[in-house]
């Protein structure tokens, strides 16, 4: 089953699905990053959690 695109609660804000285009295109605006970068942040919090991918980009 896809996301729905209509319910953007938050949950959908809290966590990053690198697997789905339309929030790696919102997470890569939001934080200025390239989609190599975000992977590469996500792996280095070790989890999809927005704030400890957003800490681990600021730690680079």
């Amino acid at each position: 089953m896809s996301d729905d695109l209509n319910k953007k609660g938050f949950q959908d804000r809290s966590r990053i699905n690198m697997n789905e285009a339309h929030e790696v295109a919102y997470w890569t605006e939001k934080f200025g990053v390239s989609k190599e970068q975000l992977q590469a942040a996500v792996e280095k919090a070790g989890t999809s959690s927005a704030d400890a991918v957003e800490k681990a980009l600021k730690s680079s």
